[in-house]
């Protein structure tokens, strides 16, 4: 199962909505803050994670974004930054 990196990004205006989504995000996120996160997602993944935000999501009042990263382009990286890796597995707390 090939895995590609992606940012999912979201703007939401209810305080409840917003935690379910930072949830949902963080099933799959390697890295990121607040409301923007590093994924590696199947393309399995990334249909479940968009489904996920649609019910989530007011259409009207909040906002989703799902960027796939080039492969090819290197990461810039500032501070002590660690270069995004799919893992072999992953904790969830």
């Amino acid at each position: 199962m090939a895995r590609k990196l992606y940012l999912a990004a979201y703007d939401v205006t209810c305080r409840r909505r917003r935690r379910r989504a930072l949830k949902a995000a963080r099933i799959y996120a390697t890295g990121g803050q607040y409301s923007v996160h590093e994924v590696w997602l199947s393309d399995a993944e990334r249909a479940e994670l968009i489904l996920q935000m649609r019910n989530i999501l007011n259409m009207f009042e909040d906002r989703f974004f799902l960027l796939r990263l080039d492969p090819r382009q290197d990461p810039f990286l500032l501070g002590m930054a660690v270069p995004p890796q799919d893992g072999s597995c992953y904790v969830v707390a």
